[in-house]
């Protein structure tokens, strides 16, 4: 298993916390997520052999927010 901390703009509630840990958990391979508002990060331990660091990305964005 891999960990990656990722940086999200755009989260600026509970909601927001809710929808990327959504849009993270969805994918397969993906073990735990934590997603801290106050830090704006996304913290993901994964299966490497099944998703990567762009997918997660790609869903993120896909849900309105941006990835730094």
């Amino acid at each position: 298993m891999e960990k990656v901390t990722l940086y999200v703009e755009g989260m600026s509630c509970s909601h927001c916390e809710h929808t990327v840990k959504t849009a993270v958990e969805t994918l397969s391979g993906v073990a735990k997520v934590d997603v801290s508002l106050a830090d704006k990060t996304v913290t993901i331990v994964y299966d490497a052999d099944m998703v990567s660091k762009d997918n997660f990305k790609a869903a993120i964005e896909d849900r309105g927010y941006d990835v730094t």
